[in-house]
């Protein structure tokens, strides 16, 4: 041993003599279960400090932290604490995103306790003394030149605290995620700094020099966020980080990391070696472009993923042309707004199917938003045409809706000012392709064993498809309904061999169509028919004389029903059957019977007991919410639309803008209620986004991250995250305010 400290006795007692104040027990612990190396490394006195922070640790407070000013604007950051998995990573990214640059570092880990090391486990008294715990000393500097002053020891002190509580709880990933934020804010006010790729990462592999660690070697520019980004794509391989030995010289960085496998045991196998290689290489790449994600936590775990396939793919070619594409400068900041963005875009399109994200990605580029319906409509044909069976055409189908769903999604994700309702009329226009081929081979497959429908007369029985809700608005959002009505044109039978009324040839029909257009997850393009006469009890389709009698001042349509029959519009099928059933609406809906509007507020104020829980702000049931700024048209058209026929229109924005010009609502009021109805649909988007589920529509808490990654997603990209943050959060309650306001003016408090 160096500094003349000998063996480990004489070394106990020097250090119990230098640490007066501290227990023998904590001192013998340290001394007996510290990697030797540290020894040598570090001088009594330092490790006598080291020994005085360790004494501090209980269960309740896992970490201390002290700062030491040194030559030339240099610290010394010495971070003491129980160990956890990825801790070294998160220490690391929230250096960096204190604007510290690590210019060595010395990173140290205790060995197992002789006896069972348990969480909080009482030994000789001393809660959590038989713990794992860490030493990492860093020597850093500030990258702004301009000083590192005792404010910000406190508050890095603070955020260490703060990181390591998380882990404490096993919240690693929240861990990460707030890290992420916090780094990357960093990083964004340095965007101009990345100019491209980096340089190269030299790492190699040495397994004969330590028995229990495989040692990393890593040569490489000293960059911003280095270390964090290298000890992260570790922590997300599941790479235990024991020790580290971090040097830089001038701009080149020389960093040696012992490292075990998840098993605790060496990294042998060469091919994990390279994958790892490739890994660590491309994910600091990568950090440089976390600027441009709303969650850079899930950009980083997804690209990770996304890395993972392409070393497991088996094709070379493919490989080869993914590791290309993502080697490509302009790569990351597009991979960082996708894969930031959006769960179900990746788990159920990108990751299944990770060799078609370069044509999509050069795809969303050079096609617009809105492709012309004929287009799509000759693509669709040629790819089911090619096909054989029923099942291949079904196939052919859904992975050219999956593929130009996701292509819109893509080209909103990353060009998020692109216009809300641009993008709502290219998915409604989308489904109505996939809607109207499907109709065409479901009735070839059927007719195969059935014959065509006849009516009673011996002419050709029609049958259409209406939208309804989002879709008849021409409204869908991500994860919207596809709300559909079927209809026939009346009695009769098939001409086939096995007859069968007809009224059972379309319930068959109906049920091909819902299973032939497949949804990717709940909500995700799911055909729903609850809005049919009777709901859920109903046959799925009906004769057009059966719904004109329900739908009448006589039938037994409810009130709610009549109000939503507002949205119907003829979608697919036989048209002029299609405008039948629209002027037959028109007549009930607009026609003189009083419509019971009383009804129509207490069904409102039922659905705000029911759909809101107390606390929560939900985007569409909530006072003010998307609902509110609905009805309220929608009652204004039912009630006026007999007088005036410009109101009876299915989309929302044109009723608002047909009630404003026919003087039924004040222009600065339409105006409000259109910008917030804008907005709503935004925000409830950027809810939905993340899962896609429908009913992600309770907004999360306005101080925490992901709240903070919701205001980034809809396009408050602010350098200040929080500051974006705090701006989202007074246009919500400006937009629900003005919405509830104009709501219970005209109609009554709810």
């Amino acid at each position: 041993m160096t500094d003349g400290l000998g063996s480990r006795d004489a070394i106990i007692k020097t250090l119990t003599s230098l640490c007066s104040t501290v227990e023998d027990e904590v001192v013998q612990d340290f001394v007996s279960r510290m990697d030797p190396e540290y020894f040598e490394r570090f001088k009594p006195d330092t490790i006598a400090h080291h020994i005085q922070l360790a004494s501090r640790l209980t269960p309740d407070h896992p970490c201390e932290l002290s700062v030491l000013d040194k030559r030339a604007g240099r610290s010394e950051i010495s971070i003491v604490a129980y160990d956890y998995f990825s801790e070294f990573a998160a220490i690391c990214g929230v250096l960096s995103a204190f604007g510290l640059n690590i210019e060595e570092g010395r990173i140290y880990t205790f060995m197992e306790a002789a006896s069972s090391p348990s969480t909080g486990r009482k030994l000789k008294g001393r809660p959590g003394l038989s713990r794992k715990k860490i030493v990492d000393v860093f020597l850093v500097h500030p990258l702004d030149r301009t000083g590192f002053p005792p404010p910000q020891h406190n508050a890095l002190q603070q955020t260490v605290n703060e990181v390591v509580r998380l882990l404490d709880t096993g919240k690693v990933e929240e861990a990460r995620q707030y890290v992420n934020r916090r780094l990357v804010e960093r990083l964004d006010k340095q965007r101009s700094a990345f100019t491209g790729l980096l340089d190269t990462v030299h790492i190699t592999f040495d397994n004969s020099q330590s028995p229990t660690d495989t040692i990393m070697d890593i040569q490489s520019d000293d960059t911003p966020a280095f270390l964090y980004a290298l000890a992260n794509a570790l922590a997300m391989r599941n790479i235990y980080i024991a020790k580290a030995q971090i040097e830089c010289d001038g701009a080149k960085l020389h960093d040696r990391f012992f490292v075990r496998n998840r098993d605790g045991q060496k990294l042998l196998d060469p091919a994990d070696q390279q994958q790892l290689r490739l890994t660590a290489v491309l994910i600091k790449q990568f950090t440089h472009a976390l600027t441009w994600a709303s969650d850079p936590a899930k950009a980083l775990a997804s690209f990770d993923q996304f890395l993972d396939l392409i070393v497991k793919d088996q094709s070379r070619k493919g490989k080869s042309q993914a590791l290309n594409f993502i080697r490509d400068k302009n790569t990351f900041p597009l991979l960082a707004r996708l894969l930031g963005a959006s769960d179900f875009l990746w788990e159920d399109f990108l990751r299944r199917q990770h060799d078609n994200l370069l044509p999509l990605l050069t795809e969303y580029q050079d096609a617009p938003l809105i492709r012309p319906q004929a287009t799509l409509r000759k693509e669709l044909s040629r790819l089911v045409t090619r096909a054989k069976t029923d099942a291949a055409r079904k196939d052919a189908l859904n992975r050219f809706k999956d593929h130009e769903m996701f292509r819109i999604d893509i080209k909103h994700i990353v060009e998020p000012s692109s216009n809300f309702p641009d993008f709502s009329l290219a998915l409604t226009e989308l489904a109505e392709i996939i809607v109207e081929r499907s109709i065409d081979d479901c009735s070839a497959k059927l007719e195969k064993s059935y014959g065509r429908p006849r009516l009673a007369n011996g002419k050709p029985c029609p049958f259409a498809v209406l939208g309804l809700g989002k879709f008849g608005g021409q409204e869908l959002g991500y994860a919207s309904d596809i709300e559909v009505l079927f209809v026939y044109g009346g009695s009769g039978s098939t001409t086939g061999k096995e007859r069968i009324e007809n009224s059972e040839y379309f319930e068959r029909l109906a049920q091909e169509l819902l299973g032939w257009i497949e949804a990717k997850q709940e909500g995700i393009f799911r055909i729903d028919v609850r809005l049919r006469p009777h709901g859920g009890k109903g046959a799925l389709t009906n004769a057009f004389e059966e719904i004109c009698r329900y739908y009448s001042p006589t039938g037994l349509a409810a009130p709610f029903e009549r109000q939503a029959l507002i949205k119907l519009r003829h979608i697919a099928g036989h048209s002029a059957l299609g405008r039948r059933l629209e002027a037959h609406r028109d007549s009930f809906v607009y026609g003189e019977t009083p419509w019971d509007i009383s009804s129509a507020l207490e069904l409102r104020r039922q659905q705000l007991k029911q759909m809101v829980s107390p606390g929560n702000i939900n985007v569409k049931y909530s006072p003010g919410g998307l609902i509110d700024i609905e009805y309220a048209a929608q009652y204004l058209q039912v009630t006026h639309g007999h007088n005036h026929p410009s109101l009876r229109t299915p989309n929302t924005l044109h009723a608002l803008a047909a009630l404003v010009n026919e003087g039924l609502v004040a222009r600065t009021d339409g105006a409000g209620l259109r910008k917030a109805y804008i907005f709503i649909r935004i925000l409830v988007d950027g809810l939905r986004m993340v899962r896609g589920n429908t009913k992600d529509l309770v907004l999360p808490p306005p101080d925490s991250e992901e709240f903070i990654s919701l205001a980034r997603r809809i396009g408050y990209t602010r350098d200040d995250w929080r500051a974006g943050a705090r701006e989202l959060q007074t246009d919500i309650e400006q937009h629900m305010t003005l919405t509830k306001t104009f709501y219970e003016r005209t109609f009554g408090a709810l």
